[in-house]
């Protein structure tokens, strides 16, 4: 019983100290949820990767550090980049992670061009589009045109960096985008001890390094180590985007592909243009959870438990 209480009362500094206010529990939550059966063996905190052929920025999103010294549990959530190019082996590999959930971030433009997830017999995808602000589909226009002169047009003089940043304001300002990310957080909290879920977009760095970045803060997680993890992803992605440039420049699509790095990376700054939004709509990242997302005092607390122990 004294474990049970001090529990609660962590869980209540921590959310004090994430939505700046002590939040008001109901007397319905959940129970802590037992280690799942599912461990990685890695036990520094850094991310972990969950090595596939087919897809290069999969990660357990486990292990990081609470500010109360708790930790969150490995083989909870993952957080992947597109699904649909696995091998058989990959697959595989998804099937030992005993997933409850898929969740696919990518709008119909990219399913198309990619096709859909390779996900084990049983396990369907739940499709939430978060807009891209019309990124994939420019990024197709301008590579297909193979013209230097409007790639650097379209692309350069920092263009590319403006419109990333504009993209990462959309994540906050847009009603449907704020839903989608809201009912991947309850989704989370809901599981509790079940299964884990996955959530995806295209290269698993935006979307799903902003929902990533979001579900770390939100559960107690320090906001240097969330920003840790959202940058991991240039280090996991960097051999095959590098190699992608080189492929368009060797077959003429583009003279200068150098152009589409700050397509490719993240950057400190883009998180810095959503977090700015979530001060000037929201007043801090407490308000963009409760009042952004939907999120109330229980479910924050629920979703704690599902994901800290």
């Amino acid at each position: 019983m004294r474990s049970t209480r001090t529990r609660t009362a962590a869980t209540v500094a921590v959310l004090t100290l994430v939505l700046g206010t002590a939040p008001t529990l109901t007397a319905h939550a959940a129970p802590t949820a037992p280690r799942p059966s599912y461990t990685h063996p890695h036990t520094s905190e850094s991310p972990r990767q969950i090595p596939l052929r087919g897809a290069v920025n999969v990660r357990d999103v486990g292990g990081y550090r609470t500010y109360d010294g708790e930790r969150v549990r490995h083989g909870r959530v993952f957080r992947a980049d597109a699904l649909s190019k696995l091998t058989d082996g990959d697959v595989a590999t998804l099937a030992g992670l005993r997933l409850r959930k898929v969740v696919d971030f990518r709008v119909a433009e990219e399913v198309r061009h990619d096709g859909p997830d390779r996900l084990p017999a049983g396990l369907a995808v739940t499709a939430r589009p978060v807009t891209d602000n019309g990124l994939f589909q420019q990024l197709m226009t301008v590579i297909g045109s193979r013209d230097p002169v409007r790639q650097e047009e379209l692309l350069g003089g920092g263009k590319a960096e403006a419109f990333m940043r504009d993209v990462y304001r959309t994540f906050v300002t847009d009603a449907t985008d704020r839903a989608q990310f809201g009912a991947t957080l309850r989704d989370i909290a809901a599981g509790g001890s079940a299964a884990p879920l996955l959530y995806h977009c295209t290269s698993g760095k935006d979307r799903t390094g902003w929902t990533t970045y979001v579900l770390l803060r939100a559960v107690g997680v320090p906001e240097r180590t969330a920003v840790d993890d959202y940058l991991a992803s240039n280090t996991f992605r960097a051999a095959y985007d590098a190699k992608l440039r080189e492929t368009l420049q060797q077959t003429g699509m583009m003279q200068n592909p150098d152009l589409l790095i700050p397509l490719q990376e993240v950057r400190g700054g883009y998180l810095d243009a959503a977090l700015a939004e979530v001060t000037s709509r929201y007043g801090g990242f407490g308000g963009y959870l409760t009042k952004g997302l939907g999120l109330d005092a229980g479910t924050l607390v629920t979703l704690r438990r599902a994901m800290v122990g």
